[in-house]
């Protein structure tokens, strides 16, 4: 019976990847409405389980993709990989409604290159604080507070070493995870309750995944327009990380 089990979990990993997915949504929505009456919305409660999913995942295995590297949930390496996870950014576009996308106008222009490069300025002057002077270092660092795929993009463009290129994606996901979880708790606060100023948020943010995750846990009509210009940032992060922003490093160091 357990061999049974077992092959219907390996051959349909994909199909029980989203069944536990759904399952934990279901529990987390739960927690949020029994334990807080709804203060905590369920998507925060989830991105939390699923952060200690991964650190127990890879505490047990001593793998590197958390939960992916238990056999029976294999799946779930494939369901939050690169493919479902650019294709869940570019659905997201579809929920725009254009008359919203031109009310943000110039705010929601400025709000991209304003987030880019002060990502970046934050990135770059931790690199210097931890005793990195080298154009290329600093960069790369710099590149992965942007997130943490603008981090590999100009790493690999500029000739950085694997081990930069690791640092910049720690900074991406760090920064990731600060957003994903921080939203909600300030949504109110920033007045982060409508299209105009979700796009503006995701435009200063940037990482999508971290925008849409955190939107998703205020409100998730707000989702598609933050991870539109949280889209656009990336783009732009990547066209100026290993052009302008290097040679500005380089002018220095």
């Amino acid at each position: 019976m357990i061999d049974l089990i077992e092959s219907v979990f390996i051959r349909n990993s994909l199909v029980i990847a989203f069944a536990v997915i759904g399952v934990t949504l279901w529990f987390s929505y739960l927690l949020a409405d029994k334990l807080t009456a709804g203060r905590v919305h369920g998507s925060a409660i989830a991105i939390a389980l699923g952060l200690l999913a991964a650190y127990w995942g890879g505490t047990v295995t001593g793998g590197t993709k958390g939960v992916a590297d238990i056999t029976l949930l294999g799946g779930i390496g494939l369901m939050g990989g690169g493919m479902l996870r650019d294709f869940a950014i570019v659905s997201t576009a579809f929920g725009v409604h254009l008359t919203e996308l031109r009310k943000a106008g110039l705010a929601g222009v400025v709000s991209i290159f304003a987030g880019v490069i002060v990502s970046f300025l934050v990135g770059a002057a931790v690199a210097v604080a931890f005793g990195y002077t080298d154009p290329v270092a600093i960069t790369t660092i710099g590149a992965g507070a942007v997130t943490y795929i603008v981090g590999p993009v100009t790493g690999e463009a500029i000739g950085a070493s694997g081990e930069l290129i690791t640092l910049s994606v720690a900074a991406g996901l760090v920064k990731s995870i600060l957003v994903m979880i921080g939203t909600p708790l300030v949504a109110r606060s920033i007045g982060l309750d409508n299209p105009q100023s979700a796009m503006v948020f995701g435009g200063l943010m940037g990482t999508t995944s971290g925008v849409a995750a955190g939107l998703a846990a205020t409100d998730p009509k707000l989702v598609p327009y933050g991870a539109m210009t949280a889209t656009f940032y990336t783009g732009v992060g990547c066209l100026l990380g290993p052009s302008v922003l290097f040679f500005g490093v380089s002018v220095f160091f």
